[in-house]
């Protein structure tokens, strides 16, 4: 069974930094895109990053310049590098994992509303206060 499990969510200030992990298990050897997904009270969920078998990464406009998100293929896992946190950062955050589209356009299938991820982490809540 595949697991995806996130670590590293907690309170931080404004303007601050934070380092999330997400570790994968049993996943399929078809190529996975892999993401990080975020939901705000009273919000849906939104793609947050999305990073392809190839390496090649895609964020949302608002963290586009302060996010970074990455993979170590050796350790299986993913992370989201978090940097000038501001308010409208505050969400649970989610691990996502998909094999249906081998790991390419990662982007696409993530902003697509008729899309559903295959994988998906329990979440990790981040809180960004002043």
């Amino acid at each position: 069974q595949v697991r995806l499990v996130e670590s590293g969510g907690g309170s931080v200030q404004r303007g601050g930094s934070q380092r999330l992990s997400c570790v994968a298990s049993g996943l399929p050897t078809t190529p996975p895109c892999m993401a990080w997904f975020r939901q705000a009270p009273g919000q849906k969920r939104g793609v947050v990053a999305t990073i392809d078998n190839d390496g090649t990464t895609t964020y949302a406009p608002s963290v586009k310049g302060r996010f970074t998100i990455s993979r170590d293929r050796t350790k299986d896992a993913l992370y989201l590098q978090m940097d000038n946190l501001g308010p409208g950062d505050t969400a649970l955050y989610y691990c996502a994992a998909d094999v249906a589209t081998g790991g390419r356009n990662c982007w696409t299938s993530a902003t697509s509303v008729e899309y559903r991820w295959d994988f998906w982490g329990q979440g990790t809540q981040v809180t960004v206060s002043s």
